[in-house]
């Protein structure tokens, strides 16, 4: 088993964060780019893969009262991960995504799943920044 989790502090409220981050429509905003993820009826979900043009069924449940999500795939049971959104004062929070692989095949490696974290974290922060910087739009 392996996991990797990364942590980013940004300046905004954690609701805002969690909000942003809770929405399916925008799910792919922040996502590594070669994941989509398709609603169905939730909490289940189906998560398609560019690189390898497969499609995987999953689940995701957001928690507005913790300010966490949480996801994993059904079947195999191969993959899971969370992100939790915690306010850290003065109006910025603390945002960590974790992810647990149970099954070898299906680990990036530590490089790799290091870069996806982080540049998921990059890309929600600009995100909200945007959307901070701009309420109407």
């Amino acid at each position: 088993m392996a996991e990797y989790e990364r942590s980013r502090t940004m300046p905004a409220q954690p609701e805002r964060i969690f909000d942003q981050a809770a929405d399916l429509g925008r799910l792919d905003s922040w996502l590594p780019d070669d994941l989509h993820v398709h609603a169905e009826d939730l909490p289940a979900v189906t998560v398609h893969e560019d690189r390898t043009d497969q499609d995987t069924s999953a689940l995701l449940r957001a928690e507005p009262d913790q300010m966490r999500i949480e996801w994993g795939t059904r079947e195999q049971g191969s993959y899971a991960g969370w992100l939790q959104v915690a306010g850290i004062g003065s109006g910025a929070s603390e945002v960590t995504v974790h992810l647990s692989f149970f099954d070898d095949r299906h680990d990036p490696g530590e490089r790799a799943a290091a870069d996806a974290l982080e540049g998921s974290l990059r890309r929600l922060e600009e995100q909200v920044r945007r959307d901070t910087d701009n309420p109407a739009g």
